[in-house]
């Protein structure tokens, strides 16, 4: 028997027992996802923990300190997690820790956060500073809105307790500690030059400039960015956010706890957004000069014409190289597992366009109508999977034989020790993979890691060759292991 064969006939039932509720096979009984738990303990889940999630969300505002109190190894973890770029100051490229000791968890670790604020304040001069509180934190006792409190008034600047200690639930629990923690900025600027056609970028996170290029396309609708939440993110660029006529959310899971916050405290309205794939982009725009047209119709005449001439001139470019690419991926399956279930959507819609089939599709922190959309634009037999683990995505790549996997830094060592190829769609990625020009390099990396040779040398891509006849095979090619 091939490999192959063996990846189609692969076991279907749970590794985990505990699990099976949370994944689910399209057109198999009738839909019902259990989603936002605690990940299971020992599962060794693929989701993160609260510090991690509040941490990943703040971290690109770029002007401001961000100090981990805590074991120094939760500021190793999260060191640069995100790509990030800034168009000026970098100071979130530095990781500060106040790496608690043993003797810390015994006398308490309050002197020695302030000591600490009271050193990289002066020596860094922030506009703000984020203390984030880690699980040893929750444990001890510190009481960490004091000591920012302090500080706050020693040095003149906002020092914001951000109460992530990874405990407390999930990496969504994490998006909400963050979001807390801007509220307390938004509602201090001084808004009087904003334009009424003004947008905050919400729940992108610039890691390769795609901050740059939504607001590129915005600015030629003529669309104000006041600012971005939180790529190329500026503290005072938060204090004036409420002055903007519209937020745009797209992770929802990141950033919509706090423009539901802005909509209750200042009246601003959302509308979710996503800046992937050739559809959900040029939606987005529409949504957003549609929304103006009807809200400002004295100041936002002729907006859905200009945007409809920025669709037409980026897809010219587009649409001829797509073609191409797609002739050699026809056919070809794709298995996607993201940070947030939005992103989710419109990676399916830019694998159709590639010609390509997604048959295992989840997220870390969807929720049951997030992943019961995901089942209705899916073909029957995908699989849908919240907070998946390691076994699991391994058993589905093997049982359903794709050809790439798309996600995160955690995600490539399993793809590439199965022999499967890899894009990279989260933290770490240095290409930009939004906007029309972000769907062509999408194509491009798929296309390049799905085409290329090295995976006719994988035992899970020979054919017509009997493991008994393999005599002169290493051991992992005669027992049939996966490389």
């Amino acid at each position: 028997m091939t490999n192959t064969a063996k990846a189609i006939g692969a076991e279907k039932a749970p590794i985990f027992e505990e699990r099976k509720d949370q994944i689910h096979r399209i057109g198999e009984g009738d839909f019902a996802m259990a989603c936002n738990r605690d990940s299971l303990a020992g599962a060794v889940s693929q989701r993160a923990c609260v510090f991690c999630g509040s941490r990943v969300v703040l971290y690109p505002i770029a002007d401001a300190l961000h100090l981990v109190h805590g074991p120094i190894g939760c500021a190793a973890y999260t060191w640069d997690i995100r790509g990030a770029l800034s168009s000026g100051p970098e100071l979130h490229r530095l990781s500060f820790s106040t790496d608690l000791q043993e003797l810390d968890v015994v006398f308490g670790g309050e002197k020695k956060l302030a000591k600490a604020l009271d050193e990289l304040i002066v020596r860094h001069e922030p506009k703000a500073a984020f203390v984030y509180s880690t699980c040893i934190v929750g444990l001890i006792g510190d009481d960490l809105a004091a000591v920012c409190k302090a500080a706050s008034a020693r040095h003149g600047i906002p020092v914001i307790p951000v109460q992530s200690e990874g405990f407390k639930g999930n990496k969504r629990e994490g998006y909400l500690a963050a979001c807390k923690a801007m509220r307390t900025l938004v509602g201090t600027g001084d808004v009087s030059s904003i334009s009424p056609l003004s947008v905050n970028i919400m729940g992108d996170f610039n890691l390769a400039g795609e901050t740059w290029i939504i607001k590129d396309y915005l600015t030629r609708m003529g669309i104000e960015v006041v600012a971005g939440i939180t790529g190329d993110g500026r503290v005072d660029d938060l204090r004036r956010a409420h002055g903007a006529s519209l937020n745009l959310v797209q992770c929802s899971g990141a950033t919509q706890d706090l423009a539901k916050m802005m909509r209750d405290d200042y009246g601003i309205p959302f509308v979710r957004v996503s800046w992937i794939g050739i559809e959900d982009v040029a939606e987005s725009l529409y949504d957003v000069a549609e929304h103006f047209e009807l809200t400002r119709p004295e100041l936002a005449a002729g907006l859905v014409d200009r945007t409809a001439a920025l669709v037409r001139e980026e897809l010219s470019t587009l649409m001829p190289r797509l073609a191409e690419l797609r002739r050699d991926l026809e056919g070809k399956k794709a298995a996607v597992y993201v940070g947030g279930s939005f992103k989710a959507f419109s990676l399916v819609k830019a694998f159709r366009h590639l010609g390509m089939e997604v048959v295992i599709v989840g997220s870390q922190t969807g929720t049951e109508e997030d992943y019961r959309e995901l089942a209705a634009i899916c073909a029957p037999g995908t699989i849908v999977v919240d907070d998946a683990n390691p076994l699991e995505l391994s058993a589905f790549i093997k049982e359903k034989d794709v050809d790439i996997f798309v996600g995160g830094v955690k995600e490539r060592p399993i793809a590439f020790k199965l022999g499967v190829g890899f894009c990279d769609h989260n933290h770490e990625r240095k290409i930009a993979l939004e906007g029309f020009v972000g769907m062509l390099n999408f194509a491009k990396e798929v296309h390049a890691s799905v085409m290329s040779p090295i995976w006719r040398f994988v035992p899970r891509r020979e054919t017509g060759r009997n493991v008994s006849d393999a005599s002169t095979a290493t051991g992992a090619e005669a027992t049939g292991a996966e490389v």
